[in-house]
């Protein structure tokens, strides 16, 4: 009788279910992992919940796990922490019983190369660790948006990759942080965070709250750097508003399907704005004299050891009960900011 495993499969816009699977052995240079915990991606499970997915785009070319093109019904995740329960030949025995992170989708048990797993280190917490590649992202944005002392800075999201990447802001001698998302509790935490102050974007005139905020003289007026986390698209051109001259945006926004509509006939281009693009599967090519995948992971696992983001999860769900931990992402926003699944002992 074959051993199996349990999966999450999405199969279909705002449908789920869990399937048994056989589970594969491990070959040569490959252990077998038991899934401990795995976190829900908000932003881009969002969109693959509701369908929003570009039918045109891989689902992931960097990550073995998510190889191929989109279509339902397909598995998807990427933030995984799991125990090493089985070795292939020519694996170390000091890999059985190590706790690891892995890209791979929401399953129980999971077979990998060496190559695609990262031992947690010491100390450290599944809790903790899973949070990585959300932290690797913010890391990215800073890389990208190059924030320099003094300068002022809003951040437009906070979300979980959104307060990590204000979290990280804060480390920073800015002059002012200014963080906006239309959800009370999340205003809260990016305040607790060490934002300068933390805004509701849907607030009458709130890009005028914001500029006057940022309003250091008339020749420094407006944001030298903006983040557009949000994941709305109209955000854009809030971005555009409250940046100053020859001030820098960075996209880390990905938004699916939704179209985006930019109003550019106005001070966009007199101003000399700068848009930038940020996405974590490649190292952006200014960096790669010295950087790579590795050194920014391991900047990561720094980061979480500093600013400890498990204190951001509010929901906790068992595999089998997907539908609801789904259901919850897109019904209840204003109470959730990670969702995890944790896996018992088959």
């Amino acid at each position: 009788m074959a051993v199996t495993r349990q999966a999450i499969w999405f199969t279909g816009p705002f449908s789920v279910e869990v399937r048994a699977e056989t589970l594969p052995t491990p070959q040569a240079g490959q252990v077998l992992v038991r899934t401990v915990i795995s976190a829900i991606s908000s932003g881009t499970e969002k969109l693959l919940y509701r369908g929003e997915w570009p039918p045109d785009l891989p689902v992931d070319e960097t990550i073995p796990a998510l190889a191929g093109r989109f279509s339902y019904p397909l598995r998807y995740g990427y933030a995984v922490v799991g125990q090493v329960v089985a070795a292939g030949e020519g694996v170390a025995k000091a890999w059985l019983g190590r706790l690891v992170f892995s890209f791979q989708p929401h399953v129980s048990f999971f077979v990998a190369d060496l190559a695609d797993v990262w031992p947690v280190p010491d100390g450290m917490s599944a809790e903790t660790a899973v949070f990585l590649p959300y932290m690797e992202t913010a890391v990215s944005f800073l890389m990208d948006g190059q924030p320099m002392i003094g300068e002022q800075v809003a951040v437009l999201g906070q979300g979980v990759i959104g307060l990590l990447t204000t979290a990280l802001l804060t480390q920073f001698p800015l002059a002012t942080l200014v963080t906006l998302d239309q959800y009370p509790m999340r205003r809260q935490w990016s305040k607790k965070l060490g934002a300068t102050i933390s805004l509701d974007p849907m607030e009458i005139k709130i890009a005028e709250q914001v500029r006057a905020i940022l309003q250091t003289g008339d020749s420094y007026a407006g944001a030298d750097l903006v983040y557009e986390l949000s994941g709305n698209p109209a955000a854009l051109d809030m971005a555009i508003e409250i940046t100053g001259y020859n001030g820098r945006i960075v996209v880390g926004s990905w938004y699916g399907r939704h179209p985006v509509t930019l109003h550019l006939g106005g001070r966009f281009h007199r101003e000399h704005i700068q848009l930038i693009s940020s996405q974590v599967s490649h190292i952006a090519p200014q960096w790669n004299g010295r950087w790579n995948k590795h050194r920014r992971l391991q900047v990561a696992w720094q980061m979480l050891t500093h600013i400890q983001p498990e204190q951001f999860i509010t929901h906790r769900f068992s595999l089998h009960d997907a539908a609801q931990a789904y259901q919850s992402l897109v019904q209840a926003p204003q109470e959730t900011l990670q969702i995890i699944f944790e896996y018992q002992t088959e």
